[in-house]
């Protein structure tokens, strides 16, 4: 399986920057798994709605131009179905299945997913109603796949 972790911005936090690797380095025994960092659009802090909707739009354009056509995506929005890890597991292997071996999850940045992007998504996905730093999502990402392996091969891993 082929996975891609498409983000908007440079993460800097060296703590999260280890903990990705982590789970990177341990992902390996189950997929292939790429990270694309796509540059933030610059903006002020006080931004109109029309404003907000342009740099998400630009920022959308950036997280499209990586997709391709046989590739299953799925966003992360609070407004996203939530799943239990068994749930996201089923999903993955689900899809192994069924011949969709390349898999993107798109993670937006602070401002979320223009409607392009959300339209192009094959399915949506949420980790809480709470909101979470984007950067902050990938660990929490990247630790959520590697346990769905880990629970697909029905390998220990704790609870």
């Amino acid at each position: 399986m082929n996975i891609t972790i498409v983000t908007i911005g440079k993460l800097k936090e060296k703590y999260l920057i280890q903990g990705i690797n982590e789970y990177l380095k341990r992902l390996t025994a189950y997929a292939k798994v790429d990270m694309i960092e796509l540059a933030d659009e610059k903006a002020p802090e006080n931004l109109s709605e029309s404003e907000m909707e342009q740099v998400k739009q630009k920022e959308g354009e950036r997280i499209l131009s990586k997709l391709s056509d046989d590739t299953h995506v799925i966003a992360l929005a609070i407004e996203g179905k939530m799943k239990s890890s068994e749930q996201l597991a089923d999903d993955l292997e689900n899809l192994a299945t069924y011949g969709k071996s390349k898999i993107a999850f798109i993670i937006g940045g602070s401002l979320g997913l223009s409607k392009d992007v959300m339209k192009r998504a094959n399915d949506t996905l949420s980790f809480s109603k709470m909101t979470f730093p984007h950067q902050l999502m990938r660990l929490i990402l990247v630790e959520q796949v590697y346990r769905a392996f880990r629970i697909i091969r029905n390998e220990p891993y704790h609870k």
